[in-house]
């Protein structure tokens, strides 16, 4: 089944991507000298130093069959699977002794209880970890100009990756990232990273690659800006008579209240929740079929970090787990 579904991505994207030579330079590329000159009239670098980068930069098929074939293309029983573990729970309570303080000061000044924001480290670096093994220049000049589905969008994220290298001071030929040029702890998108991350331990700079301090409090204000508030995020629904299906959320955002849902046979299992909450119904492929969940608008924020039902869901379950976890106390070094 998956490989089915692979290769006819596989097959999609050849059809309209290019086939790049491995010899030829993106200096020979129209686009780049046009990125470059505007570059250097931003007085990002000079000319010389933008035409040694792209002189250098080099196209990644790697990036391409990653951009083809997510996870997010999974079942949620096998997604699932990937992100919550018990491997993963131990390794984010361990990082939750270490950075209690942090975590803690992070919930206080932008309301993201402290398991949402260790949840969201988990699944996309396990704790930093696993922050990317491509570099960024490599990531966003394949997605730039060889990427022609949304070449203009990681166009301006190139452009946004000069200007951060350059005002914090990164080295933009040896800085690493995501096949999609995202980086550190957090798996920031230079955008995100320019108009999003905080100096959280206030040492006058921004470093979400080296610093966890600032990458978890980059990860509770994307949040708190995004929308997050005080209140529920999800809880399996309860399904009766034929019409539960009818209105399923496919559009990761929030389209009616419980009232309207029980209407339709959809019922919360939280009594204390007034019918006139925002609440969608979400179906995800289960490894016992589907499951039936209440997503509140809480859930949706977090979906404005990777735009995937299965992905919220995710931080969302290992959030919990986590949480129940961390009541125990402090976590035995493990052998």
């Amino acid at each position: 089944m998956l490989h089915h579904v692979f290769c006819t991505l596989w097959g999609l994207w050849c059809s309209h991507v290019p086939h790049h030579t491995t010899d030829t330079s993106y200096l020979a590329y129209q686009e780049v000298q046009v990125l470059i000159d505007q570059a250097a009239g931003e007085g990002l670098y000079t000319r010389h130093e933008l035409i040694d980068l792209f002189a250098h930069a080099q196209h990644q098929d790697d990036v391409l069959h990653a951009m083809q074939a997510p996870a997010e293309s999974l079942d949620w029983g096998q997604y699932r699977n990937i992100f919550v573990t018990p491997e993963r729970l131990h390794a984010g309570l361990k990082f939750w002794n270490q950075h209690a303080d942090s975590l803690q000061r992070a919930e206080q000044i932008y309301g993201v209880p402290a398991p949402i924001i260790l949840a969201i480290l988990g699944v996309e670096t396990h704790y930093g970890e696993r922050q990317g093994r491509f570099r960024v220049i490599d990531s966003l000049s394949t997605l730039a100009f060889d990427y022609p589905p949304r070449a203009r969008y990681f166009r301006g994220e190139l452009l946004h990756f000069l200007e951060l290298c350059h005002s914090q001071h990164l080295d933009p030929a040896t800085t690493l990232g995501s096949y999609a040029g995202a980086m550190g702890y957090g798996q920031f998108m230079p955008s995100s990273w320019l108009t999003q991350a905080v100096d959280f331990d206030g040492d006058g700079r921004i470093d979400l690659i080296h610093n966890a301090d600032d990458a978890l409090g980059s990860i509770a204000h994307y949040l708190q800006t995004n929308g997050w508030k005080p209140g529920p995020v999800a809880e399996p629904a309860r399904i009766t008579g034929q019409n539960y299906d009818l209105h399923l959320d496919t559009r990761l955002q929030i389209t009616s209240t419980l009232g309207q849902l029980s209407q339709q046979g959809i019922f919360a299992t939280s009594p204390s929740l007034p019918d006139t909450t925002a609440a969608s119904v979400l179906r995800l492929q289960g490894a016992h079929g589907g499951e039936f969940w209440i997503a509140y608008p809480n859930f949706y924020v977090i979906t404005r970090y990777n735009h995937s039902s299965l992905y919220a869901m995710a931080v969302w379950q290992l959030s919990q787990a986590l949480a129940a976890a961390h009541e125990h106390g402090p976590i035995a070094p493990k052998q």
